[in-house]
C-alpha cells in the first residue's frame, strides 16, 4: 500500500485538479494491481503456513502457488473442484478480507486523482473489475486437469462483480454516489433504506449471538473434534484456522434459525420447531451442532423481535405521519429480506456430493421470516412511540381560517358600498330636519317695511324643534305635502296693511 501511495503523491495532483495524463494512467494500474499482489500473496502465505505446520505433509514451493490460484478464486468465491467434486461452501471470512481490500484500494486512489464526481470514478472501477477478471480466467485456464481446478465462465465473471462491487462502495462517498443516490430518492426511502441495514446486522449480530451459545453449551464436543481429526499442533492450528475462516457462514446459518425457518446440512435439518439428526462434518465449529431437539428453543425468536423493535425505534422520529413511517418500515424490513438472500447464497453451496450436500438455508421462508420479524415489531413500536399529529384542531382553524377571509373580504366590500351610496344620497337629498328657509334666507333689504321683515324672519328662522311657527289665523299645512325647494321660493306677496298687534310687537322685540 506504501507503493500506491507513494506513486500516487508522485502524480502532483491536490484533490480537485487534474492529473497529468501519465500519472493518471500508472495510478490506475497500481490500483488495479495492488489488490491482486496482496490478495495471492496473502492466501499463498496462509497455505504455506498450514502446509509447513501440517504433521504428515511435504512443504512445495511451486506446489503451493499453484494451490493459491484457486485459493485466491475461493476467496472471491468462486466455486473449485477438488478431483471432481464440488465445492462450493466456501469460507466467507477471506471474502469479507478480499472486499475491504479492494474498496480501501479505490477509496485511496479516487482520493489521489481528486475524483469528485460519479462519473469520473467508472474508469477506476472499470479498471480495476477488468483486472480481476482476467486474472481469474488465467488462473483457471493454467489449473485445468489439476486436482484443484475451476470453471472459467465463474473464474471470470464472479472475481470481477465482487471487486466492480467493493471498488463502487468504496468511492461511494468520496465521488458523490452517496449524494447522487440520495437526491433521487425519497428521504422517507433514505431512512429505510438505512434502517434496513441497521436491521440486517443486527440480525446476523442475534445468530452469531445463537452460534456463541450453542458453542458455550458444546466445549467438550470441540475438544473431542480437535483430538481425533486434527491430532498435533500443526493439524490443530490448521483446524482451528478452517474453522475461524467458516465463522461468518455459520453466522448466517444461525440467522435462518432465528428467524425460524433453520437450516441444513444434507439430511441434517434444524429449526426452533423441529429437528431431523444425521451426520455432519467433524468440524469443531460444528459442535455447536446439536443432537437432540430441546423445548427452550423457540425462546431465540425473541432475538428477531427485539431487531424489529430496534428499526422501529430508530425510524420513530423520521415523519410526523404514523403512515409515513409504515412506509420507511416497510422499505427496511424489504432491504433485510434482500439481504438475507444474498447472504445465504454466499454462506451455502455445494459440498462435494455426499451425505453433506448441499449446506442451505431456505432462502424464501427466511427472507419472508426477515421482513415480518422486521415489519410488525417494527411497524409497531414507530406507530406508538413516534410523534402524532392533531388533525382536528389543525382541521378545525384551516376552517375557520378559509371561512373567515371571505365574508370578512366580502363584509369589507359591502360596508364600502354602503357608504359610498350614504354619502351619494347626503350629496343628492336634503336631510329630514332640513328646512327650504335654512338654504337661502331672504334679505332685509327686499322689505320696505319692517314688520314685514320681521315676519319674514320669524317664517326663515326655526324654533328648537326646527318646525316653523304656523302664522296667526292659518291652519299649519299636512305634513304630507311636499315643501317647496330652496331655489323655488318666491318672495312672498305683501298682505294688507294692518295695524300691528301690541303683543306681537313684544314677540318680535322690535318696535313700531
Amino acid at each position: 500500500m506504501d507503493l500506491l501511495t507513494t506513486r500516487m503523491r508522485s502524480a502532483g495532483s491536490a484533490a480537485g485538479e487534474d492529473v497529468p495524463r501519465g500519472g493518471r494512467v500508472w495510478a490506475l494500474l497500481a490500483a488495479a494491481v495492488w489488490p491482486l499482489v496482496t490478495g495471492y500473496a496473502a492466501v499463498a502465505a496462509l497455505f504455506a503456513l498450514v502446509t509447513a505446520i501440517a504433521t504428515r505433509s511435504e512443504f512445495s514451493a511451486l506446489g503451493v502457488l499453484l494451490a493459491a490460484g484457486p485459493g485466491w478464486l475461493g476467496a472471491y468465491q468462486v466455486p473449485v473442484q477438488i478431483e471432481g467434486e464440488p465445492l462450493g461452501v466456501l469460507p466467507l471470512l477471506p471474502t469479507v478480507g478480499v472486499c475491504l481490500l479492494v474498496a480501501r484500494t479505490a477509496a485511496s486512489a479516487a482520493q489521489r486523482l481528486g475524483l469528485t464526481e460519479p462519473v469520473r470514478a467508472v474508469p477506476l472501477i472499470s479498471v480495476m473489475a477488468g483486472a480481476h477478471a482476467m486474472l481469474g480466467l488465467a488462473i483457471s485456464l493454467l489449473s485445468n486437469g489439476e486436482p484443484l481446478s475451476v470453471e472459467p465462465l465463474s473464474a471470470f465473471l464472479v472475481p470481477g462483480l465482487v471487486a466492480a462491487v467493493s471498488a463502487a462502495v468504496g468511492v461511494a462517498r468520496h465521488c458523490g454516489f452517496t449524494e447522487t443516490v440520495s437526491r433521487h430518492l425519497d428521504p422517507l426511502a433514505v431512512h429505510g433504506l438505512r434502517a434496513g441495514a441497521l436491521g440486517l446486522l443486527a440480525l446476523l449480530t442475534a445468530g452469531s449471538f445463537a452460534l456463541l451459545v450453542g458453542m458455550a453449551l458444546s466445549v467438550p464436543t470441540a475438544n473431542s473434534l480437535f483430538a481425533n481429526n486434527a491430532p498435533g499442533a500443526g493439524s490443530a492450528a490448521g483446524m482451528l484456522l478452517l474453522s475461524l475462516g467458516y465463522v461468518p457462514n455459520a453466522a448466517v446459518l444461525a440467522l435462518g434459525f432465528v428467524t425460524g425457518p433453520g437450516f441444513s446440512i444434507g439430511s441434517v435439518s434444524v429449526s426452533p420447531y423441529a429437528f431431523t439428526g444425521g451426520p455432519v462434518p467433524g468440524v469443531p465449529l460444528l459442535a455447536a451442532m446439536p443432537e437432540a431437539q430441546a423445548s427452550w428453543w423457540p425462546v431465540f425468536v425473541l432475538l428477531p423481535v427485539a431487531v424489529g423493535a430496534l428499526v422501529g425505534w430508530s425510524l420513530r422520529r423520521c415523519h410526523e405521519n404514523p403512515v409515513a413511517r409504515l412506509r420507511t418500515v416497510g422499505v427496511a424490513g424489504a432491504l433485510v429480506g434482500f439481504g438475507t438472500v444474498v447472504v445465504g447464497t454466499l454462506a451455502g453451496g455445494r459440498l462435494g456430493s455426499g451425505v453433506f450436500d448441499p449446506v442451505a438455508i431456505p432462502l424464501g421462508l427466511v427472507s419472508i421470516a426477515a421482513f415480518v420479524w422486521i415489519a410488525v415489531p417494527g411497524g409497531l413500536v414507530a406507530w406508538f412511540a413516534g410523534p402524532r399529529p392533531e388533525p382536528e384542531p389543525v382541521a378545525v382553524e384551516e376552517q375557520v381560517e378559509e371561512a373567515g377571509d371571505e365574508p370578512a373580504e366580502e363584509a369589507e366590500d359591502s360596508a364600502e358600498t354602503e357608504a359610498e351610496r350614504s354619502d351619494e344620497a347626503v350629496e343628492e337629498e336634503p336631510g329630514e330636519d332640513e328646512e327650504p328657509g335654512d338654504a337661502e334666507e331672504p334679505e332685509d333689504d327686499d322689505f320696505d317695511d319692517p314688520d314685514e321683515a320681521a315676519e319674514v324672519d320669524q317664517v326663515a328662522e326655526p324654533g328648537p324643534e326646527s318646525e316653523p311657527e304656523p302664522e296667526p289665523g292659518k291652519d299649519p299645512e299636512p305634513e304630507s305635502e311636499p315643501e317647496p325647494e330652496p331655489d323655488k321660493v318666491k318672495d312672498p306677496e305683501p298682505e294688507p296693511e294692518e295695524e300691528p298687534d301690541p303683543g306681537d310687537d313684544e314677540a318680535s322685540g322690535k318696535r313700531p
